[in-house]
């Protein structure tokens, strides 16, 4: 492992092809910044947003892998480290949601939410604890999602990914706590409805459910994808610092 300070900001994120994922490595790349990014199959999409960032001035390497698979987390960081000499952050994005209730969905599709959002995110801090221990920039970010905190929205009875992502909110704030020490944070970002990427495919919801639930959004209309990117941008900023254990919403006031 390399001076962590002698080479680029070297950042892993993971569901880099689209949405949120695709937005945050956008942002992120320019001068400076060494990127890892990986999505579980979308190849062509993943390239063109690897693309994107190395016209801004990034440096990047690509990677696909299915994080269900127990191998995957330890791959990436080892790309990071092999290709960058090492590794200061990590954005845990890639997951999906599951809307079947209690009653149709059997425990394997349950286990698979929580191996996707919480299994994933420790075999990912596990592989890059101690990078991220040795970093004076070290930041981790899991993606929750107001589904873990309101039961009661037009839409939003997700059982599986809703239990999923709060034992990542509990599993953040832990390894918050084990880190602190370091100066490595580690904090949540909880999006509310956040509007799909054009041409990115099937929706769990329809468009008049889509409308309902704009309209019951505080602010009125759905988030935008660099919406919540910025958010966890920030909270991997140097002005973010003194924030860890954190569960940031960001959902239009739907939590209020």
């Amino acid at each position: 492992m390399s001076d962590p300070q002698s080479r680029p900001t070297v950042t892993l994120i993971t569901g880099a092809a689209t949405g949120v994922g695709a937005a945050l490595s956008r942002r992120l790349a320019g001068p400076g910044r060494a990127l890892v990014i990986a999505t579980g199959s979308n190849a062509a999409g993943l390239e063109a947003v690897a693309e994107d960032c190395r016209g801004k001035g990034a440096e990047v390497a690509t990677a696909t892998g299915d994080l269900r698979e127990a191998a995957t987390a330890a791959k990436l960081v080892g790309l990071a480290r092999e290709t960058f000499g090492g590794l200061d952050q990590v954005a845990a994005i890639a997951g999906f949601a599951d809307r079947r209730p209690i009653g149709e969905i059997d425990a394997a599709g349950f286990e698979d939410s929580v191996r996707i959002v919480q299994t994933a995110f420790l075999e990912l801090a596990t592989a890059a604890l101690e990078d991220l221990k040795a970093s004076s920039r070290g930041r981790m970010i899991g993606i929750s999602t107001f589904l873990a905190h309101d039961f009661a929205r037009v839409g939003g009875r997700y059982p599986a990914s809703a239990a999923a992502k709060a034992g990542l909110e509990a599993l953040v704030k832990s390894l918050a706590a084990q880190l602190a020490p370091s100066g490595c944070t580690v904090n949540c970002v909880a999006p509310g409805y956040v509007r799909k990427d054009a041409g990115s495919g099937h929706s769990s919801l329809s468009p008049e459910e889509w409308d309902r639930i704009a309209a019951d959004i505080p602010l009125g209309r759905l988030a935008e994808t660099d919406e919540i990117a910025a958010a966890i941008a920030f909270l991997m900023s140097d002005e973010a610092s003194y924030i860890t254990g954190q569960v940031l919403h960001v959902n239009g006031g739907l939590t209020l």
